[in-house]
Parts: C-alpha cells; sequence; structure tokens
C-alpha cells in the first residue's frame, strides 16, 4: 500500500495543470489567410511533444515560456491555460542609458543548452495553439474581398521614385565587428562574430501573389562573400524564397523554426537546425536562439501553421547582441525577449505593410508600434525593414518611413540610433 500510495501522489502531481506567468493573450483581430507576408500567431505555450531520439531532457521551472517540450513517452505533459485580457495601450518608453554599455544582465530564465547542429527532431504536425489571435473567418474574409484594400493608390504610389536606395560595397570588417547591410526587405546581410549571415534572403524581382519589387536588390548576389550561415523566420514567400536559397551550397548552415527543416533536406540541405522558441544553437562562437513572433505560418493550401514563425537573436562571443524580429506583430513578446536576451545593440525591425489595421494589426507592427517594440526589446538601436521593396498593403510607399522617424523623436530617442538605411546601405556598430 505504501508503493501504491506514492504512485499515485506523483501521477497527480505529474498531471496537475500548472499555471504559470504567460502574459496577456492578443485580442481577436482579423487577418488575411493567403500566403506572402499575410497574418496571425500565438500566445501560450505549446504541448509538450517527443523527440526522435526518445532521451529524456530537463526541464526548467514553471516559470519557463515557450521552448523545446520534448519529453520521452514515460514524462506527462504541462499545458498551460491562463489568459487575460490585452490592454489597448503601450506601455511608457523606459529610459534608456546613452553611455558605453556594461556587462550584460543575467537572462530571465536562464538560456537553455545550445541544441546540437543539424539534429533531426520529430514535431507536432500543426502550431495552430501559438496562435496569438485566431485566423480569419467568413465574415473577415468577405469584408476583405468587399473593400479590396490591398494595394495604395495612385497617390500612394506616386512616391515609388523617392524610395531610398544608395547601393555600395560592403564595408570590412573583422572578428570584434558587427556590421549590418540592408539587401530590402527582410533580407540583411549580418557580419558578426567573424561569420556572414544571411536573414531571410530573398534576391528574386517577383515573389508569388505581389508586383515586382519597387527597388533593386540592394547587393548583387555575385558581390556577396562567402556565407557561413543563413536564419529563416517563417515560410511565406517574402521571406522564404526557393530561387535565392538555390544559389547557396547545400553544406550551408541553416537555422529554421520548428517543422521547416522538411522544407530544405527535401532541396537538399545537409545542415539544417530546427529551433522551437527558447531555443539556441552555436556555431563558430555565435549563438542562434529562436525566439516567439506575432505572426503565423502559411506556404500551400494545406499547410497553414504546419511549421513555426518567430525572430533571432545572434549573439557574439564578445556580448554583441543583434535581435531580427522577421514578420510581427506587436504585442506580450516583445518584453520577454528583452528579459531573456537583456543588452540587445541592435533591433531590425518590421515598420511596413500595415494598412488596413484591422486586417493587419495582429501580425505586422506599424511604424509606432515598431519604436514602441524596439523599447519594450531594451535595444539601443534599431534598423527599420519590411518597407520599401515590396508592395504587399494599402498604406502610402514613403508612409513607413515618415512615421518611424517621427515616432522615434516622439519618444525622445538619439537620432543617431535610428538607422533607418536606405536599400543597398550598410552600418557598423561603434
Amino acid at each position: 500500500m505504501p508503493r501504491l500510495t506514492r504512485a499515485v501522489g506523483t501521477a497527480a502531481r505529474a498531471t496537475r495543470v500548472d499555471l504559470v506567468d504567460i502574459g496577456p493573450r492578443r485580442s481577436p483581430r482579423r487577418r488575411s489567410a493567403m500566403g506572402a507576408s499575410s497574418m496571425t500567431q500565438q500566445t501560450h505555450e505549446p504541448d509538450t511533444h517527443e523527440p526522435e531520439t526518445h532521451e529524456p531532457e530537463t526541464h526548467e521551472p514553471e516559470t519557463r515560456e515557450p521552448g523545446s517540450g520534448a519529453t520521452t513517452s514515460t514524462t506527462t505533459t504541462t499545458t498551460t491555460v491562463t489568459t487575460t485580457a490585452r490592454t489597448t495601450t503601450m506601455a511608457p518608453a523606459p529610459t534608456r542609458e546613452t553611455g558605453a554599455p556594461g556587462p550584460l544582465t543575467p537572462p530571465f530564465p536562464p538560456l537553455a543548452e545550445p541544441r546540437p547542429l543539424g539534429e533531426h527532431r520529430v514535431w507536432p504536425r500543426t502550431f495552430h495553439d501559438r496562435l496569438t489571435a485566431p485566423l480569419p473567418g467568413l465574415k473577415a474574409l468577405a469584408r476583405f474581398a468587399r473593400e479590396g484594400a490591398v494595394r495604395p493608390g495612385a497617390e500612394g504610389l506616386a512616391d515609388v521614385t523617392r524610395l531610398p536606395c544608395a547601393p555600395a560595397p560592403l564595408p570590412r570588417v573583422d572578428r570584434r565587428t558587427l556590421a549590418v547591410t540592408w539587401a530590402g526587405h527582410a533580407s540583411w546581410i549580418v557580419r558578426i562574430g567573424g561569420l556572414t549571415v544571411l536573414t531571410d534572403p530573398v534576391w528574386s524581382r517577383r515573389i508569388l501573389g505581389t508586383p515586382a519589387r519597387v527597388t533593386p536588390v540592394g547587393v548583387p548576389w555575385e558581390t556577396l562573400p562567402r556565407i557561413d550561415a543563413v536564419v529563416i523566420s517563417h515560410n511565406h514567400y517574402d521571406h522564404l524564397d526557393a530561387p535565392t536559397l538555390r544559389q547557396l551550397p547545400r553544406t550551408t548552415p541553416v537555422f529554421v523554426p520548428a517543422g521547416l527543416g522538411r522544407w530544405f533536406r527535401r532541396r537538399r540541405f545537409t545542415c539544417v537546425t530546427e529551433l522551437d522558441w527558447w531555443e539556441g544553437a552555436e556555431l563558430s562562437g555565435v549563438r542562434f536562439d529562436f525566439v516567439p513572433a506575432h505572426h503565423w505560418s502559411k506556404r500551400t493550401l494545406t499547410d497553414t501553421c504546419h511549421s513555426l514563425w518567430g525572430g533571432w537573436v545572434l549573439t557574439d562571443g564578445d556580448g554583441q547582441r543583434l535581435y531580427f524580429a522577421g514578420d510581427t506583430g506587436y504585442g506580450h513578446w516583445f518584453s520577454r525577449i528583452g528579459r531573456r536576451y537583456p543588452g540587445i545593440d541592435l533591433a531590425l525591425m518590421p515598420i511596413g505593410a500595415y494598412d488596413p489595421r484591422w486586417w493587419l494589426s495582429d501580425v505586422h507592427c506599424d511604424p509606432d508600434e515598431a519604436v514602441q517594440a524596439t523599447l519594450d526589446v531594451g535595444a539601443r538601436r534599431m534598423a527599420p525593414m519590411h518597407w520599401g521593396t515590396f508592395i504587399l498593403s494599402a498604406e502610402p510607399v514613403l508612409e513607413p518611413l515618415m512615421r518611424v522617424r517621427a515616432a522615434w523623436e516622439k519618444a525622445g530617442l538619439e537620432r543617431d540610433d535610428l538607422w533607418d538605411l536606405p536599400v543597398g546601405a550598410s552600418k557598423v556598430l561603434d
């Protein structure tokens, strides 16, 4: 009987549903069910799943946020169910230090141990449980079809020729340099820790479902240095471009969201590292961490949310840290990212494809929200992206740049810390 009593007690504790601090749930807004850079997202912790190797892993404490939920078949899943209403006003801007950065504040909670590069893993069939807001229903789709406001009018397109574009050679760097070059949209050439990393590389003139790009690629492909790694935020066509990726050697290390590895392995990439939120891996002394975003994924008619979405935090051996937000709406994840990855030197933040707001606000920040998100993550500098390349929504083509500059000034931030680069331009962190 004592053994039976202990077994029952253990089972009861294992099956208990723990309520942890997961933050406010975003209000359900409507958005596109289409592919290119459309929309939707997540907020609560994912259910756990079994790894391919069936090896037990150590779980983090109750305060842990969504990350790898892999367990063995003998471990019982813990599911988070807490939800609270989201406020509609943004938090006041925190005070920012203007002096030289001191030592990094310890992350909270501590970072997970790096995952092995190229690890094959088993994932859930769907990541719908990660959505911050539900996918659009028939009423939203009917309104979208009725209003049809997905492109700016003639007046909004009049400034296309004024879009800033200034291609220039890449700067010289060494292992201690952090430098970025904007190739357009969400494509950056990041130099960090001696590595050259591409983010969401799209060098194609046209992507599925959108007009051709309105500014040229900022850096010709043939002038690129050797690419040491690629990071992908999600599988929408304006972020995952097969023709561009075909130009890479198949041995190039690729870091992708959970569930997207199969797409790369079918194309014979040999070093594909899939990560869940809050997981990381290391390459040549640089750590790559995959972090949450308020978005969704879809590439075909039958694969909605079958792979994850998110952003990336890159940290070199000297502690220099860059945050690539990918595609995201505004929400609670930014402050969580800032707590877990303190001391971000530069945030690459999307500012375009936000109008109409009733359709896009859950999945694309507007410029004011992007500035607030930069403050939330505690970044010292911000470089706008996801505008001025492909026309994906109805705002005038120059409006994102004008609005982000105004929002930055209104927040009382140093003008030099807004890296509003022309397409093709570079900036080196001093």
